[in-house]
């Protein structure tokens, strides 16, 4: 009588529990991070002068591109793993749920006042950046030109109000559906089988490790960042870290909409 091996079941939410190894985590991040600092490194000093866009335009539509790539490779996992993209199962999965109570795990809709001292802690991180920022630029970790956005509050951009489009889909796709799905919802919600209650921290770890793109910035990166997976672990919501990383993109979004209009120069 001859037998056959079994085909094993394609991955589905029951089996979707099983936490990543080391060389998994790392393979994500490794995915992410290449291509980031491709472009930053290799495709932007190739392009930036052969080209008559601004330099900080050209850098940050590449930077742009490289999300967007991350949203792909994010969506490519969660169907690898899920076996669907439907919402009922892929929402549970990347924590996009109501905040959990750190103690009984259940449900907990008063703990979304948690955000209210968790965005007072992130002010004070970036505060202390802020204020740590010209100890790093005295040993020599300053940003390029051109690799900031801060760096195009220039009168050449008034009047250029596509600009503003590009802010969109940047803040879509940096703090929505890029950075903050594949970090705290595809890889957070996997790393405790490895890294235990430190889960959140070598998160974190990995998301400042990704900024090779921005190596000057690392020290801060890693300071700033640090409640936006203590947050999504505790309270089990990718929602809270998405607010938070989010505070960076409205004051981005501001400050591009006070130079496209002139405000910035009057």
């Amino acid at each position: 009588m001859t037998t056959h091996a079994e085909t094993p079941p394609p991955p589905t939410a029951s089996n979707s529990d099983c936490q990543y190894t080391v060389q998994q985590a790392l393979g994500i991040w490794a995915a992410a991070t290449i291509p980031m600092a491709a472009l930053a490194w290799i495709v932007w000093p190739s392009l930036r002068n052969g080209t008559d866009l601004n330099p900080g335009m050209l850098y940050w539509l590449l930077m742009v591109t490289g999300m967007m790539w991350q949203f792909v490779l994010a969506v490519v996992i969660l169907h690898r793993e899920l076996g669907t993209l439907r919402w009922s199962v892929v929402a549970p999965r990347i924590w996009a749920q109501q905040p959990r109570n750190p103690r009984t795990g259940l449900r907990s809709p008063r703990s979304w006042w948690a955000i209210l001292p968790i965005t007072a802690l992130f002010a004070a991180l970036t505060l202390t950046g802020d204020l740590l920022t010209p100890v790093f630029d005295s040993l020599g970790w300053i940003a390029p030109a051109g690799t900031e956005l801060r760096q195009l509050a220039s009168p050449e951009f008034e009047g250029q109000w596509w600009i503003l489009g590009v802010a969109l889909v940047s803040f879509a796709f940096n703090y929505v559906l890029g950075e903050e799905l594949l970090f705290r919802g595809v890889l957070l919600p996997k790393m405790r089988g490895v890294f235990g209650k430190w889960d959140w921290l070598a998160n974190n770890a990995l998301f400042t490790a990704y900024h090779l793109h921005k190596i000057w910035a690392l020290p801060l990166i890693f300071l700033t960042s640090l409640p936006f997976s203590w947050a999504a672990r505790r309270y089990r919501t990718i929602w809270f870290s998405i607010i938070l990383h989010s505070i960076e993109g409205v004051v981005v979004f501001v400050m591009i909409y006070a130079v496209v209009s002139g405000i910035l120069f009057a």
